[in-house]
């Protein structure tokens, strides 16, 4: 299996090209094209139980898409909103993704659930994030560019909880409120994650929100 991003970092594809009897597993909706001979299969990531949590938890879709080349094959995928494309191997550890940075991976890799606590509740709205756990690789997306962090043992760092993407499962974390009371309600800022080494933490230059907001000053009610 070979791969390249192009476009990066604002419009970012991922091209993945298989030998026969390879395959790449990706989120629905993320497909943008492919050449050669293909088997489709349409599953659940990771169990019944596991994709049952992503859909209502997380609230993503209960199924991902397993893509088999039956003859050298050429794939493209995109993510939903403009930004870079990370490829993170795994060897066995676990990797925590904000819900919406899954694009696609490879290898023996399970998707399931990161329990965020009840704090999680006022983050986004939901209580998780995912986990990929295995051998193989995972692409992440982010909205904006993206930047990874190396934090040594024992080393902190507060992160805006929108311009969050991933991390390494050895890397500790809480989310709590953005100061106090009136910081929280007033700053802007929100709910925040604090996060403790040694790991990687990835972040992306831009978040959502504030896009929704101006999107909303046009859009007629």
């Amino acid at each position: 299996m070979e791969w390249k991003v192009e476009y990066s970092p604002s419009y970012s594809i991922l091209k993945v090209f298989l030998n026969p009897r390879e395959s790449v597993t990706a989120e629905a909706g993320a497909y943008v094209l492919h050449k050669g001979d293909i088997d489709i299969k349409t599953h659940t990531g990771g169990g019944l139980f596991k994709a049952l949590a992503r859909a209502v938890l997380a609230g993503e879709t209960l199924f991902v898409n397993t893509f088999i080349a039956r003859s050298n094959a050429e794939l493209w995928f995109a993510p939903g909103v403009p930004g870079d494309i990370l490829y993170v191997p795994l060897k066995g550890e676990s990797l925590i993704i904000q819900d919406t940075s899954y694009l696609a991976h490879h290898g023996d890799v399970d998707l399931g659930v990161a329990w965020r606590g009840f704090r999680g509740l006022l983050a986004e709205g939901s209580l998780v994030w995912f986990k990929a756990s295995g051998y193989g690789g995972v692409w992440v997306n982010s909205y904006g560019a993206m930047e990874k962090i190396d934090l040594r043992p024992g080393e902190r760092m507060t992160i805006d909880n929108f311009h969050f993407v991933a991390m390494d499962s050895s890397v500790s974390w809480k989310v709590r409120k953005f100061g106090g009371i009136k910081s929280f309600i007033f700053g802007g800022e929100g709910v925040v994650i604090e996060v403790k080494g040694p790991g990687r933490v990835f972040v992306q230059t831009r978040t959502i929100p504030p896009l929704a907001g101006i999107l909303r000053k046009f859009i007629r009610k």
